[in-house]
């Protein structure tokens, strides 16, 4: 089996790409290290480096005829993609599309790596799938025409497609910066030893699911669920004030928290209902949001160390 991972030096994309080498794939790796970096991509992968947008990238795509392309490769600011809308949507539509049409020419499946981003403000306890769409950032708004590009290319000319909604993803290796989320940027507050920052009055919630979860289910989509959209998440909750509560008190050393103004284009509430990546993908989250943590701040400690 033979595989492109887009982003494939990012967060998510290295953890992917080791899970694949390890199953036995020929896995290429596409990404511009403009968030990700070479220094934890398994030496076994073949990297080339470029932008997703780029004729070269979907020249490597059309030679290597690879079963399954995982498409990671995004601009996953938020605050980026409302400042600089045009560039969000030239990286996360336009890359999509030039990697899209090369899928159609190598006549390979497209996995592809979406958001809870869009569905924006839903006034839901759990979300699932076929509720309505409204983004609040142009982040979110880029991911969903992306998805809608991906089902119209099956429509077109029959491209195989899986498309997974992410909740937060966490774990080791994630970065503060691009991709990076709140466990990431508390993380690095932690071992610098200063108080955790908390924008608005955090009692904002999320479903955080642990990134080789997350992998689990990138693998299981290339084998199942082909012209499905599904949720990869936990269906939990924790608000931000208690993931800060849980970290300062697992770091024990006397640090605290401060609060900051809200930013603009952060969702209120997100969960996502989990059932149909149970029924489609086999997939279910084994990590509790306990265990996760635990293991990613050992993970911080060990690249301090």
């Amino acid at each position: 089996m033979k595989a492109v991972v887009t982003g494939g030096a990012g967060f998510i994309g290295t953890h992917l790409v080791r899970a694949l080498t390890d199953s036995g794939y020929e896995v290429h790796v596409l990404d511009n290290l403009s968030s990700g970096s070479t220094a934890g991509l398994d030496a076994r992968a073949v990297f080339h480096q470029m932008d997703i947008r780029s004729m070269e990238a979907s020249e490597i795509v059309k030679q290597e005829r690879p079963d399954v392309v995982f498409h990671l490769a995004a601009q996953a600011d938020v605050q980026h993609s409302i400042r600089q809308p045009w560039q969000d949507a030239d990286v996360n539509i336009m890359g999509t599309l030039r990697i899209l049409e090369a899928c159609r020419e190598a006549g390979c499946k497209i996995v592809f790596s979406s958001t809870a981003g869009i569905y924006g403000e839903l006034q839901k306890e759990r979300i699932v799938e076929e509720d309505p769409t409204v983004p609040i950032s142009c982040y979110g708004q880029s991911k969903l025409a992306a998805e809608c590009y991906i089902r119209l290319f099956h429509h077109l000319y029959g491209v195989e497609y899986t498309i997974l909604r992410y909740s937060n993803v966490y774990g080791p290796g994630q970065g503060v910066k691009g991709e990076g989320g709140v466990v990431a940027l508390f993380m690095e507050r932690l071992v610098k030893g200063e108080p955790l920052q908390i924008h608005g009055d955090g009692e904002q919630t999320r479903d955080f699911i642990y990134v080789y979860d997350v992998v689990k289910a990138n693998m299981a989509a290339a084998r199942k669920a082909s012209q499905s959209t599904v949720h990869v998440s936990t269906g939990r909750t924790s608000t931000i004030n208690g993931l800060a509560s849980y970290l300062l008190g697992l770091h024990g050393r006397g640090l605290t928290s401060v609060h900051t103004p809200a930013k603009t284009g952060d969702i209120r509430h997100s969960c996502l209902e989990n059932t149909k990546a149970g029924m489609l993908l086999g997939w279910k989250p084994s990590y509790s949001i306990e265990k996760g943590l635990r293991q990613t701040y050992d993970s911080w400690l060990n690249n301090v160390g």
